[in-house]
């Protein structure tokens, strides 16, 4: 059965990027990358991605020759946005726009009995837990804190955690989605 997943790496106090969109603080940590919950041992089982457009541009802005996906991977978007052309490569991007709702059956088909990965954005992996279809969230917790910037998820869920260990200077945590927060709930009808 296909499985979303959100797999990203965090800062101590829940932000993906800075500010200004900057990284530097998650490339120079040390990791093993072999080790508990690494990023070749997961992409082998991905079938199709999908990203939001300011992940869509970083990407393009940071890494402007190449493309590193080669499974289908969708960008949703409201705005005007081009397919990277890539020397000697055709990536197979596609934009989208509206519920992540719409286009999940579609990228479920498109993975072909792989699993899907919500690259970037805690928004959009939101939009995916919104609507039930969020199954599990891999995070690589770095030693560092921001103060600002943008969030890992912006909801209120519950998560189970499945796994935790050391990589380095990362924590890496598996956790399943378990529903929003309890709190959250109406009471059940008595």
């Amino acid at each position: 059965m296909t499985k979303l997943t959100y797999y990203t790496a965090t800062t101590l106090d829940g932000y993906i990027a800075d500010p200004d969109d900057s990284l530097e603080w998650l490339f120079r940590q040390d990791q093993d990358e072999k080790g508990p919950l690494n990023y070749d041992d997961f992409i082998k089982d991905i079938g199709a991605i999908v990203m939001g457009a300011t992940t869509y541009e970083w990407v393009r802005a940071h890494e402007p020759d190449q493309w590193f996906y080669s499974m289908p991977s969708w960008v949703m978007t409201h705005r005007d946005l081009k397919p990277p052309v890539i020397e000697g490569v055709d990536p197979d991007v596609r934009f989208a726009s509206g519920s992540v709702r719409e286009v999940y059956d579609d990228m479920a088909a498109a993975a072909g009995g792989k699993d899907l990965w919500v690259v970037g954005g805690g928004d959009l992996v939101g939009q995916f837990a919104d609507e039930g279809l969020l199954d599990e969230v891999i995070t690589y917790i770095a030693p560092v804190t921001l103060g600002a910037g943008r969030p890992i998820l912006p909801r209120r869920l519950d998560l189970e955690l499945l796994e935790a260990t050391q990589n380095k200077a990362f924590i890496a945590a598996r956790y399943r989605y378990v529903g929003p927060l309890k709190e959250d709930q109406p009471p059940a009808a008595g």
